[in-house]
């Protein structure tokens, strides 16, 4: 494996003989800031980068080596990943199926099913598992705090067939109705949004300033600038605004798995009913 941007900015401290706090409090940064960057779980912003620099007086080494968005996106779920594991508080948005972490083993399956190329069984398998390790973090009864904020298509598009998606709407019912999350949906009604044209992730911490994160088609950014983070924060905020309450977003999410388990019964004659032609 070859020299991460972390590691590299582990040497460089290193060889300053400095502290993970030394150096956070020279270029006023968090130590825990620091040890995420060495540990690869955060890229730094061009400013943290050109404060590194001026701590560690490597002229604009650090700031010059910065991973640019196409090294980023070979993987560009992974820091994601991992700081989901680390936030306090999740605000998701979905415009086309039901955020990863609040995914059934069933809807996940069948999400991961529709790539293009294809994948193996083996390797939808992984995915799978993957995935439902993401969800553990709504195994703590408080943290993260969880906020899903869904386009009325995701509860329409019916995808792993009718039988999947009312275990999956069901279970951000049970989620919704003990507590654990919160959820409301942007009806068809409401027209258009400011969030139309992406599926965005807010995410916050306890000892490190606020991230967005934004996907498309094989393209996904962490965003950690104040004014972006702030931009998308004020979008979700509008958009949240002119979503049904808690209580009607249940009504519809109940009411949407209902008829998806209405059209996923047999009917009478497949059932070997006498109304059938004999």
């Amino acid at each position: 494996m070859g020299t991460t941007y972390g590691d590299w900015l582990k040497e460089q401290r290193e060889a300053a003989e400095l502290t993970q706090q030394q150096l956070a409090d020279a270029a006023i940064m968090t130590r825990t800031h620091i040890a995420h960057i060495e540990a690869g779980r955060r890229v730094p912003s061009k400013e943290d980068a050109r404060r590194l620099d001026n701590a560690l007086n490597t002229g604009n080494v650090l700031s010059r080596f910065l991973p640019g968005d196409d090294a980023a996106v070979a993987d560009y779920f992974e820091s994601a990943r991992l700081l989901e594991q680390q936030a306090v508080m999740i605000q998701e948005f979905a415009l086309s199926y039901i955020p990863g972490i609040l995914q059934t083993q069933g809807y996940a399956r069948a999400v991961l099913g529709t790539s293009f190329p294809p994948v193996s069984e083996d390797e939808r398998d992984r995915l799978v598992v993957t995935r439902l390790e993401r969800a553990k973090v709504l195994n703590d009864p408080v943290t993260p705090v969880v906020w899903a904020l869904l386009d009325e298509a995701v509860l329409r598009r019916r995808i792993g067939g009718p039988g999947v998606m009312a275990e999956q709407l069901n279970h951000l019912v049970r989620l919704a109705e003990t507590g654990r999350i919160q959820v409301h949906v942007l009806p068809f009604s409401l027209g258009g949004h400011p969030l139309l044209s992406n599926m965005l992730t807010l995410m916050w911490f306890e000892d490190q300033p606020p991230v967005a994160y934004g996907e498309g088609l094989w393209m996904g950014k962490v965003h950690d600038s104040p004014s972006v983070v702030q931009d998308i924060q004020h979008r979700y905020d509008f958009a949240l605004g002119n979503a049904l309450p808690l209580k009607e977003s249940l009504a519809l999410l109940r009411a949407t798995a209902r008829d998806c388990e209405h059209h996923d019964r047999p009917s009478h004659t497949e059932r070997g009913g006498t109304g059938g032609v004999a």
